[in-house]
Parts: structure tokens; sequence; C-alpha cells
């Protein structure tokens, strides 16, 4: 799978290191055209760094279809390239630091732009605006590849693609992976051949947006292939050094960016006074790739004296950490819910949510698979009550059943290699030009 940026066509950054357990896959290579010229057929799945779950996401997406390649289910010298679309831009911006401005005093507003603006019934469509004025350079690679189908797991790369594809005029499908259990309404209603939704609680929202019901597939969120592994929890405990006889709660305090986690992390410095009297629970603190918040919280946990916490930096091997929990306190994004769902490890989800996370919280605590707090008091005394009713999360577990869709990264990457087929219905818009396309949808399924 390359991983590719225009700076000078193509730069690779490696493949991806998460093995795939084979599964069995219905559709094969003869569903596919060929390739035009001596050019091999590729699908280019693209995504957006802004926060890591889209890319995460796009990854998944990338590995299953190499999967399918492999076992033969799609062509030999099928090519899968998974693209950050900010690189291509007019002007280059670090999208993970963007998004780290949505964390302070503007999280209302961005609450109020993500879930209201637009997605009542006045809807966006699609059209060329957002390549003519920041992607023509991604507009010349799509007419250079010709791909078979794009697959876009986050807004701005799937209007981009609507935009390419109409000015390329090309008639390759376009899925469209929002990687929340919600969708907001600036993603390309009218010109999009595929959503892959979480639930069917988000198919209900795009109904009354005038997507028909055969453009709709309920799936699941794509995640990395290491949450379909099995793992020995002892094993990772020990890995970890981490103790066997108490239950071990995972606090995911950090990732590549601080940012994000930045009230998140308050709370969980002003829990820590509370743990001596949790004596039979150790934490785990994630700090992710931050050294100097890392050795604060140990320093912290020293000088309250408290044998119950462990910090850790960034892991790689997250799926077994997770496995190897009995709980997990979480942002509410919506990768890292989907991995405690496909990990089998009851949610705990701390602080105020706004926009997408809004949602998630919604959708996790309305179905019954996780539980949401707001301050360090409220997370001791669920923490002191999962402590002593630990039979208390296996409802939660059993819950997360009817949302837990491990092979969703699969289903996505087989029904894009349908719909690049001869037999796939075409999206009658896909051949029209339009500079922007607003429209008026139904009554909305779910309003707030």
């Amino acid at each position: 799978m390359r991983k590719i940026s225009p700076s000078c066509a193509m730069a690779y950054n490696g493949p991806m290191d998460d093995p795939i357990e084979p599964i069995e896959a219905p559709c094969g290579p003869a569903a596919l055209p060929p390739a035009e010229g001596d050019e091999p057929p590729c699908v280019l799945v693209v995504h957006a760094s802004v926060g890591s779950g889209h890319r995460s996401a796009a990854n998944a997406i990338g590995q299953a279809l190499e999967l399918l390649r492999e076992r033969g289910d799609a062509p030999a010298d099928l090519q899968v390239e998974v693209l950050d679309i900010l690189d291509f831009g007019r002007i280059v911006f670090d999208g993970d630091k963007t998004a780290s401005m949505f964390t302070g005093a503007t999280r209302p507003l961005y609450d109020l732009t993500w879930r209201y603006t637009l997605t009542g019934r006045l809807l966006w469509g699609g059209g060329t605006i957002w390549a003519r004025i920041m992607y023509p350079k991604f507009v010349e690679y799509v007419a250079q590849r010709k791909p078979l189908a794009i697959v876009a797991t986050h807004i701005t790369a799937a209007n981009v693609a609507v935009s390419a594809r109409m000015l390329a005029r090309q008639p390759f499908p376009i899925v469209c992976v929002p990687t929340d259990y919600e969708v907001e309404g600036l993603w390309p209603h009218l010109y999009t051949d595929l959503f892959c939704v979480a639930n069917e609680h988000m198919a209900e929202t795009l109904r009354p947006r005038r997507v028909p019901e055969e453009r709709i597939l309920v799936t699941g969120i794509p995640t990395r292939p290491t949450f379909l592994e099995g793992c020995d929890p002892e094993a990772a405990r020990d890995r970890f050094a981490l103790p066997q006889g108490k239950r071990l709660v995972l606090a995911l305090a950090g990732a590549r960016l601080p940012r994000p986690y930045v009230h998140f992390r308050q709370s969980i410095d002003e829990l820590l006074p509370y743990l001596p009297t949790l004596k039979g629970i150790h934490l785990a603190v994630i700090a992710g790739d931050d050294p100097a918040y890392a050795a604060r919280v140990r320093a912290r946990a020293a000088d309250l004296q408290l044998d119950n916490v462990t910090v850790l930096e960034y892991v790689e091997e997250m799926a077994a950490l997770m496995a190897a929990s009995d709980a997990v306190i979480c942002k509410s994004g919506g990768l890292v819910v989907t991995e405690c769902l496909c990990a089998e490890v009851p949610m705990i989800l701390l602080g105020r949510a706004y926009g997408q996370e809004k949602a998630n919280v919604s959708m996790l605590t309305g179905a019954g698979a996780a539980l949401h707090v707001t301050t360090a008091r409220e997370l001791a005394y669920t923490l002191r009550h999962i402590d002593k009713n630990p039979e208390s999360t296996r409802a939660l577990l059993l819950n997360a059943t009817f949302l837990r869709k491990p092979e969703a990264a699969l289903d996505i990457a087989r029904a894009t290699l349908e719909l690049a087929g001869p037999d796939a219905l075409p999206n009658p818009r896909a051949s029209k030009r339009r500079f922007l396309h607003f429209y008026l949808g139904g009554k909305p399924a779910h309003t707030r």
C-alpha cells in the first residue's frame, strides 16, 4: 500500500505494520474493469490528517483492499494508495494543530458549526468549489491516475474527490466513510455513490437528505486489523509490567499531540488523590508522545505515594493493552470508541463533548454501551462503583454487541470493489458539473 504526497509525484512512506487475519470475501477480480493503457488499476483512499482517527480508518481500508488483492479477490496488479488530502492544498497547513484550535474556548462554536449549520433542511450536495479554490493538484493527480474508485474518510477529502471527478470528467465511484456516529451536513450527499456508515441511526439521518437506499450501507467504522486478533491478557500485562491481580483501568490521555487532551488530562490529575481509596483498581495512564506529561504524572503519583498507578508513553500495541484491561477511560472520538467496541472492553467517556464527539456520546450512552462522566469526582465515584461491583460492566459489553462491527474495513473494501464493477448502478449526477449545489432535504430524522 503506497502513501504518497504530490511533491515530486510520489513519496513512499512504507507499508503498514499491522497484519490482517484472513477472512472470506465474496467478490472477485472479474467484477472489475481492466485498466486503461499500461497503467495498473488503482483505488485511492483519501483522508485528512486532522487528528489520528481519519488516518487510521484510511489505513485500515487500504490494508483490507490489499488483503483482497493478495487472496485473489481483486486484480493482481491493483494498487492501493492512501493519501492525505491536505498535502495537495495550495496552502499546506498542519491539520492536527488546526483541530487543536477547537479544544479551548471555541468548543461550543465548533459544536454549533458541526451539529446545526446546514444539517437541518438546507443541505450541501457537492460541487467543484473545493478543488477550484484549494486543490487543483489533486484534480491533476486524479486525471493522471484514473482510479477505479476513491474512498474518503474525511469530509474535506470527500468534497475534493467529488470536485476532482467533475473537473476530470471521470466516471469512478466515490465511497464516503464518516468516522463518527453521526453524519455531518457538509458531506457531498447527492454526488456520493455509497455511504458506509456505523449504524442504522446514521442511515436514518441520510434518508431524509435524499440519499437513495441503494447508496447507504451499514458497515461499522473501520479499525486497525490488530483489533481482529486474539490476545493473551496475562501476557500483555506482563509485557507492560502491569499487575495481574487487580482490575486494570486504562486512561487514554495522549496520542501524537497534547492539545486535544488538555481538559482530559486535567481531570486525570484531579483523579489521582482519590486512588488510595480504590485498592482493587490499578490505573495505567497512557501519556502518548509527550514525555514531559508522563514525567509530571509519575512525579505526582510519587508525591501521593500511589502504588496503583503506572504511566506509559506512546503505545503501539494498543489492541493488546485494551484487551487486557477491565475498563478504558477515554475521550469520545469516533475511532477510539470503535476500538474499545472491537476490543470488547467497557468504556467510561470523560469530559464535556462537542460536535461529532457529542453525537458519539449520545449514541453510545443511549445504547447502554458506555458510561459518561464530566468531572473527576464523577469519575472517582464511577470507578468506586466498578471496584465494588465489577459485574456492573457486563451490561455495557452486552449492549455494545449491537454496535460492534470488527470487520468493517473488509466490508467497505468489498463494497468499493463491487461498486467499481460494470454491474454497479451509476450515479446519474456523476457527470454533471456544478460550482455549488445546495438543496432542501426532508424533515430531519434526528434533531436536538
